[in-house]
């Protein structure tokens, strides 16, 4: 009796990615090792207003999953997540985990799932050490204040990154002009109020 053919196994690592930082890469590069394939697939989060449009940051990913042959990248957009994996035949839904936090959410998610679509398993990987506190949310946040942040997302988009979510800078002193106008307007209310007391 002939054998049959190794399936390829295929893995979904969804999320939001915005921006894709070190901790997700050591989340792909791990569910790489386990799987035949691996899709990120970029989601929306309807509770965050994104710092980069879907597309933005499937490029991103791409651009720093090029030496993993077996890794390929996708959007998710007006589809359930456990609808994707039904079509695109994958056997599981790989996240990563940070804190107990992550777990509850995760495992809420897991099971939902698992009622959705029951063919495909929920596989959590805890993140590196170095990672536990790293979220995108905390790299917009030093990023926004010019911060460095060369030790969270790789050197090749760490321009783009930093580029976009730099607030402008606020100004630091008033011109001359302007602080006398500002000055005279006090002046003048100063007055107002000083006539006001007399009067009463």
């Amino acid at each position: 009796m002939a054998e049959s053919p190794h399936r390829r196994r295929i893995a979904v690592c969804p999320g939001s990615f915005d921006p894709v930082t070190y901790g997700h890469l050591d989340i792909i590069s791990r569910a790489a090792k386990i799987f035949d394939k691996v899709i990120v697939l970029v989601s929306a989060n309807l509770e965050k207003r994104p710092a980069f449009t879907l597309t933005e940051r499937l490029l991103l990913i791409e651009q720093v999953t090029q030496q993993y042959e077996n890794v390929v990248i996708d959007i998710l957009e007006e589809e359930l997540l456990a609808d994707y994996v039904r079509r695109v035949g994958a056997d599981a839904i790989v996240k990563g985990l940070r804190a107990v936090s992550d777990f509850e959410y995760g495992f809420q998610m897991a099971l939902g799932n698992k009622k959705l679509c029951p063919e495909a398993e929920t596989m959590f990987l805890t993140a590196a050490a170095d990672n536990m506190y790293l979220s995108s949310s905390i790299v917009k946040q030093i990023a926004a204040l010019g911060g460095d942040i060369s030790s969270f997302v790789p050197p090749e988009i760490m321009p783009v990154i930093a580029g976009r979510l730099r607030r402008p800078p606020v100004p630091s002193a008033l011109d001359a002009e302007t602080k006398q106008r500002l000055m005279q307007q006090v002046q003048q209310f100063a007055k107002t109020i000083g006539k006001e007391g007399t009067q009463e």
